[in-house]
């Protein structure tokens, strides 16, 4: 008789959704607890660091680890509190529990935990809202980032909450609102789950109220990832492009080195959107250089991704000359130039009835039919439901 394991083996993608291969474990070492900062609806935990002598109106960086990771783990392997440290901002982790997720993973496909003002999303936010208090950041200088699953995450948090961040980075993740079950998340990694421009646009725009500004987005993905699938990173792209209001085509393109970086710019020149891919690189956060330490899906490929991101949020200093360096400025609706692929109004009576309920997914595009549920997928659905991980 096969086991639950097993059948988690045989079914691809699946470590990349509930638990990773190894763990990238690390103790707490100089992170501090937060404690009382709300309700916590999403029963997280929360871990901060602050470096001495911390400006008022400092920066916030949000930190989401991946699966079977922790907050001390992502710290040191990624770097962000030597960052910290160095530019002077503050650090927020919000941390999983085996309670919410055996394996750790934030449940960025789980509906109660993705809608604005619930579960986890909400947990998190009340996180972002304490630190603010406690520690006179810069509410116009708050950020976000994730790996894997805390990628998807750090997705949930910037479409039901886009007001609160200046930008985000999203690590290997996916697209908001591209799964809500199990068996959704698992073709979405895949990259199985298609979707148009405009219902990836639909999906952001009915995660809130909020009609601009929006969020600056840095988007970095492995060619050779077989857990999360590159087309993934495009989806994501797709999603910020279209409430920018920008083209399809990049404004620059280049490579450097192993890695293709392509940009899109509004009409002011202001880099709204990049996509780093790596060549040859799996699934992981890219670490290197003089900044961060390789382990379990910490990969060193000569790029810390930690220090490009801080520096296309313009919070260190940027390493290549022609990177984006001023503070970051948030896109208005008078500097947007609408590209040919955005949809003509976000709040046009066409689009009110179009758009999807937030956290639900699209129907494929015509001509091109999901796949057949296979008989490995149910026996795995089964296995899930006996495990308590989905109904």
């Amino acid at each position: 008789m096969r086991t639950l394991s097993d059948n988690f083996a045989a079914f691809g993608g699946f470590r990349g959704l509930h638990g990773l291969s190894s763990t990238t474990q690390a103790p707490a070492g100089h992170l501090a607890t937060l404690t009382d900062f709300g309700s916590n609806p999403g029963h997280l935990a929360g871990r901060f660091h602050v470096p001495a002598g911390l400006a008022d109106q400092a920066p916030l960086v949000v930190v989401l680890h991946g699966c079977t990771q922790n907050a001390a783990g992502y710290d040191h392997h990624a770097g962000w509190s030597q960052l910290a440290d160095e530019a002077g901002f503050a650090l927020l982790f919000p941390e999983q529990h085996s309670g919410n997720n055996p394996n750790l993973c934030f449940n960025w496909f789980r509906p109660g935990d993705t809608r604005r003002d619930a579960g986890e999303a909400l947990s998190i936010r009340q996180m972002i809202d304490a630190m603010v208090i406690a520690h006179g950041i810069d509410r116009e200088r708050i950020f976000i980032t994730g790996l894997s699953a805390g990628g998807a995450m750090a997705s949930v948090m910037l479409a039901t909450y886009p007001e609160l961040f200046a930008g985000g980075a999203i690590i290997a993740g996916l697209a908001y609102g591209r799964a809500s079950s199990v068996p959704e998340a698992f073709d979405c990694m895949r990259g199985q789950r298609l979707a148009s421009d405009e219902e990836l646009w639909a999906l952001l725009r009915a995660a809130s109220a909020h009609d601009g500004p929006w969020p600056r987005i840095t988007i970095w993905q492995g060619t050779a990832d077989h857990t999360v699938a590159p087309s993934n990173a495009e989806d994501i792209a797709a999603q910020w492009r279209s409430v920018h209001g920008l083209d399809t085509a990049p404004t620059q393109s280049e490579t450097l080195g192993p890695r293709v970086r392509r940009r899109w710019s509004n009409a002011d020149g202001d880099i709204l959107i990049e996509v780093n891919t790596l060549a040859r690189m799996g699934h992981g956060t890219p670490v290197g250089e003089d900044l961060g330490t390789a382990g379990p899906y910490m990969l060193d490929v000569g790029v810390s991704s930690t220090r490009e991101i801080a520096g296309f949020w313009g919070i260190c200093p940027a390493r290549d000359a022609d990177a984006q360096t001023a503070p970051p400025r948030r896109t208005t609706k008078a500097n947007s130039p609408r590209g040919a692929n955005a949809p003509a109004k976000a709040n046009s009576p066409a689009t009110r009835l179009a758009a999807p309920e937030a956290g639900r997914t699209p129907a494929a595009p015509r001509g091109r039919p999901q796949p057949e549920r296979s008989s490995v997928q149910k026996t795995i659905e089964d296995a899930l439901r006996a495990a308590g991980l989905m109904r």
